[in-house]
């Protein structure tokens, strides 16, 4: 009998507990088909509980998930309470505690979905965002609060080792892959951290010669984005690079709502989160037309990352065939499909 892996469940705000319940129907099915056993734990941490109780998750949160194989995330956030307050009490904690330094983002144009750019048919590639350092630090400050010279410091961190290893891991996907590897930097004018990370990362492509490699001012990869899409393999950036053109990317793509994301800690010491990059939406909650895909796509992450590569695959063909349909998309893809008939036929695919 199959190990059982035990999965925590944070369906969060919005349109979360509606693609949680796509994906886990849409995981019941795989499963049952490969002979995988998952056990799922659910926790209400959401800014609902920030409003009632003054915390995005109980003060024991971190060590409640630490015995858990992975995180699987709806989304977080609402109006009335700061984004600040929404990412720094759950997500940022959850990632830095469990050192998921990567924040893996698959980029695909699925047969089907129209992408807004000409030609974009057969665009594939991934970007690899550094997930726990760079831009996104705790360093600085705020001083002179509501006078006229008030003042904001944010100091940007960057270290070897975590440069170090990021790299690493985009270049040994790319491997695995078609061996091509875009770093985005603007060191022409950072002048400290941008060249730190240019030389270590181009240290780092040295040990792998196998995989081409270039580097690209973070101004003109965007631009490349949409003018030339097909070229890209693996791109890896900084944490507030990395985050930005992830989005882009999606939108070149189709639609925000399919697109999935890891944040992994490679060495599964600690559990890794998965989670729809669409966030909660709350124009569209609780009218039953949330786009499924993007929480499906980030279960099939969770299954390939807990080891079971023939179900996340699995899962993909599913969301393949369901795209290709018509009559299966979801509003934002120029579809009329509601949340639950996008699922029923997922689940479809899957029988």
């Amino acid at each position: 009998m199959a190990a059982v892996q035990r999965i925590a469940v944070i369906p969060g705000d919005g349109i979360g507990s509606e693609v949680i319940d796509s994906a886990r129907a849409v995981l019941d099915a795989v499963c049952a088909r490969h002979s995988v056993s998952l056990e799922y734990t659910e926790f209400d941490w959401s800014c609902e509980r920030y409003a009632n109780e003054g915390a995005m998750m109980p003060a024991d949160g971190i060590e409640t998930l630490r015995g858990f194989d992975a995180i699987l995330l709806g989304a977080v956030g609402w109006p009335g309470v700061p984004d600040h307050v929404s990412l720094w009490g759950l997500l940022i904690p959850i990632r830095r505690t469990f050192r998921q330094y990567v924040n893996l983002r698959p980029i695909r144009v699925f047969e089907g979905v129209q992408s807004p750019l000409r030609g974009a048919d057969d665009v594939d590639f991934v970007v690899v965002r550094e997930n726990v350092e760079g831009e996104y630090s705790e360093v600085g400050g705020r001083v002179n609060r509501g006078f006229p010279d008030e003042l904001a410091v944010q100091e940007s961190v960057f270290t070897r080792v975590g440069v170090s290893r990021i790299a690493d891991f985009a270049f040994e996907l790319a491997a695995s892959r078609r061996g091509y590897v875009t770093s985005a930097t603007k060191s022409n004018g950072i002048v400290h951290t941008l060249p730190f990370w240019d030389e270590v990362v181009a240290e780092r492509a040295a040990r792998h010669p196998d995989v081409r490699f270039d580097s690209e001012h973070i101004d003109a990869l965007a631009a490349k984005f949409v003018l030339q899409p097909q070229r890209f393999d693996v791109v890896v950036g900084s944490n507030l690079f990395g985050d930005i053109l992830s989005d882009l990317a999606a939108a070149v793509a189709g639609s925000i709502g399919i697109a999935p994301s890891a944040n992994l800690d490679p060495t599964k010491e600690f559990p890794s989160m998965f989670e729809p990059v669409h966030g909660s939406a709350p124009d569209i909650a609780g009218q039953g037309i949330a786009n499924p895909v993007g929480a499906v796509w980030s279960a099939a992450l969770m299954l390939e990352h807990l080891g079971h590569a023939a179900a996340a695959a699995d899962v993909v063909a599913a969301m393949e065939t369901t795209l290709r349909d018509g009559s299966t998309r979801t509003k934002d893809l120029g579809g009329t499909a509601t949340t639950q008939e996008v699922t029923q036929a997922l689940v479809t695919a899957l029988g």
